[in-house]
């Protein structure tokens, strides 16, 4: 795999994994109703991605590149 498809993928992942964490205080400052049906269910899975991502065995499956702190 070229560096350049690994650096676009890494960014991919990172962005997403960082609207997924930042979408709790998005929705908040939009002031859109959390009761939304897309919006909870959105909440919902961006929390679960977050929560995931953080556990130490997912870190450890995760390739170098993709882990945080390093």
């Amino acid at each position: 795999m070229s560096e350049d498809t690994k650096r676009a993928i890494r960014t991919a992942v990172q962005t997403a994994l960082g609207v997924a964490v930042a979408l709790p205080g998005i929705v908040d400052a939009a002031g859109i109703p959390e009761t939304l049906p897309w919006v909870a269910g959105a909440l919902a899975v961006s929390a679960g991605v977050a929560r995931v991502m953080a556990l130490p065995s997912v870190q450890a499956l995760l390739p170098r590149w993709l882990r945080t702190g390093e």
